[in-house]
């Protein structure tokens, strides 16, 4: 069965790509050129912890998206190429995806996200 993302109960990703590992998670989408529309690359911290997201080495710019160890949205921001930075504290998920995907399905502060974590 294919991994889902859901947003109060409404699918806003089908492509969903873990990132567990210290490599994977320092790589995140870095040198990519795109990714596709319904895409989501989910960062998940062994416990919840103070985490720092960067733009280096991107190539376009995403939405992030912070949960706390409930999956609710704690923070949900822009981040642009080169440019872009941001940390938040007590954080176990980080969602990063399309640039427009916070506007579009109105995500806002304590919304409930739902995935598999498999």
């Amino acid at each position: 069965m294919p991994h889902v993302l859901k947003y109060n109960d409404v699918e806003i990703a089908t492509e969903i790509e873990f990132a567990r590992t210290i490599l994977s998670q320092v790589k995140g989408l870095m040198f990519r050129k795109s990714i596709p529309p319904g895409f989501a690359m989910i960062f998940e911290m062994k416990k919840p912890s103070s985490v720092n997201v960067h733009m280096l080495f991107m190539r376009f710019p995403i939405d992030i998206i912070f949960l706390n160890e409930e999956k609710k949205t704690t923070g949900l921001y822009r981040l642009n190429p080169w440019s872009g930075y941001k940390a938040m504290a007590d954080i176990k998920y980080v969602i990063e995806m399309n640039a427009g995907t916070i506007e579009k399905y109105k995500l806002s502060i304590g919304g409930q996200m739902e995935f598999d974590d498999i």
